[in-house]
């Protein structure tokens, strides 16, 4: 199978640069032409793919090399991308920034050269005038198998500005493809983990891409950017497939959009676009990953405004294995879905809705006696917290012997990580990467059995695994190892 589905990636020379008003922008640009639009992040930010959903009426997907390996992201970007007319995909920090101490891996250029796709220079050109051609030059030739087909220069001050920018890069051999001006820049806001997502600023965030859209369409030459989107390199190899890699027999689930990510906007998905629809039958109408006429377990996931952080592909593996997922609001719903047999509690900000997940107090009682009832759940992170016994002074589920709050040091950086304890998800000595991304600390209690053993350099053990629950700081993904998923639901199946 070959997949030659036009596509760009969206790089800069450093974070603020302006990576995610152009993609996004470029996104939704698009998709109100009538393109089926395909959007990629690379890295394991959960934020950026929220705009990206917003803006392409699909869902955002990730492309980590570290996370997933170098041999998955073809097939994840073959298959986040099928059925579409064009993708694009936004980088990571810098262009050649990659995960510490591993040279290249994980960088935007990294995962370029894996797609064989032309990259478009996203260059802050509010400081500078002729200097432009040198930074533009040397990004674009410092590694022969990174091509810079284009840049788009954003925060430009003025019409002279412009003039002098574009005679600088006549000497580069780098086209311009757009120009943004300096004024009326959109507002994204952030706060200590990055841009505010979708789902809490759902009115504002419609707005903002609007606006990202508007900017991109008057500033950019769209044209030129689908003709250099039509020049990347053909894609061998089969599209990754939650079904096929599981080894199960029914037709895989189409993409469901992250727990907690808020629905396209109708003005995104114009007429001529082509929004997916589910199919039908499938493992979760009464039927196990094999097929059989046997009730699917349901595995209740949280979502909302608290629990943001979830990969797609999570979601579409449970669904092959044979679960019934079923997501659930802890800010809103009092109980968890009817017939829970399993949980699975992502990342998010639970810190920001303390109060209001506490008061929910039926809720905080029925996660309890899951637990107590010995059924698999599956915590990272925010899910940590929350499975806490209290979290900054408040009350939360009380599961683990643990107390948490905010510290002062955020805690950043990929993880080497094997399990050091049979849990509902592993069995000890399974061994995946992972990412942290935290301010906030927990405090376990004495005897605590950990999750994991972590490189960070230094080796250290971390979470917890205690009957049936399975939790931790670590963000993984489970594409990485799909065996994860059908564990989890073999145990939900039969807890």
């Amino acid at each position: 199978m070959t997949s030659s589905v036009p596509r760009l990636v969206i790089a800069a020379p450093s974070s603020g640069s302006g990576k995610t008003t152009v993609a996004t922008g470029l996104m939704a640009a698009f998709a109100a032409r009538g393109l089926a639009v395909s959007a990629h992040k690379v890295g394991p930010d959960y934020i950026d793919p929220g705009y990206h959903t917003l803006a392409t009426g699909r869902v955002g997907r990730n492309l980590d090399a570290y996370l997933c390996g170098p041999e998955l992201i073809g097939p994840l970007f073959a298959h986040g991308a099928r059925g579409c007319d064009i993708a694009v995909v936004e980088g990571v920090m810098g262009l050649y920034d990659g995960a510490a101490g591993e040279g290249e891996l994980a960088s935007t250029a990294h995962v370029a050269k894996l797609l064989r796709a032309p990259v478009v220079l996203v260059v802050d050109a509010s400081s500078q005038s002729r200097s432009v051609a040198a930074l533009v030059h040397g990004f674009a030739s410092w590694d022969p198998g990174v091509r810079v087909g284009g840049v788009i220069l954003n925060k430009v001050g003025s019409d002279r500005h412009e003039a002098l920018l574009r005679e600088a890069l006549e000497s580069a051999g780098v086209p311009v493809l757009g120009v943004l001006r300096r004024v009326d820049q959109v507002s994204t806001p952030s706060r200590h983990l990055g841009l505010v997502p979708v789902a809490e600023r759902r009115g504002a965030a419609v707005e903002a891409v609007a606006a990202m859209a508007e900017q991109v369409r008057v500033g950019c030459d769209l044209e030129a950017l689908v003709a250099l989107a039509r020049g990347a390199g053909a894609l061998s190899g089969a599209a990754w497939d939650a079904v096929g890699v599981l080894g199960s027999s029914p037709p895989p689930p189409l993409p469901v959009p992250s727990l907690g990510a808020a629905p396209p906007d109708p003005r995104f998905r114009p007429e001529g676009s082509r929004p997916q629809t589910p199919p039908e039958g499938g493992p979760a109408d009464g039927l196990d990953g094999a097929g059989q006429g046997v009730r699917a377990p349901v595995i209740a996931v949280a979502g909302g405004a608290a629990f943001t952080f979830s990969y797609a592909e999570h979601s579409e593996l449970l669904t092959a294995a044979g679960a019934e997922v079923v997501a659930f609001d802890p800010l809103r719903d009092e109980q968890l879905p009817d017939g829970t047999r399993g949980l699975v509690i992502g990342g998010g900000f639970p810190e920001v809705y303390v109060s209001e997940l506490s008061a929910n107090e039926p809720l905080r009682k029925a996660v309890a006696a899951l637990a107590e009832s010995g059924a698999p759940i599956a915590a990272e992170c925010a899910g940590l917290l929350y499975l806490a016994r209290e979290l900054d002074g408040q009350p939360m589920c009380g599961v683990l012997d643990s107390d948490a709050r905010m510290g002062e040091r955020l805690t950043l950086g990929y993880r080497d990580a094997v399990a050091v304890s049979d849990s509902v998800l592993a069995v000890a000595g399974t061994r995946m990467r992972g990412h942290e991304f935290h301010r906030t600390v927990v405090e376990p209690g004495a005897g605590a059995t950990p999750a994991w053993g972590v490189r960070t350099p230094r080796r250290r053990v971390e979470g917890f695994v205690e009957r049936g629950v399975h939790a931790s700081y670590l963000h993984t993904h489970w594409a990485s190892e799909p065996g994860v998923a059908r564990r989890f639901v073999e145990r939900c199946r039969t807890s």
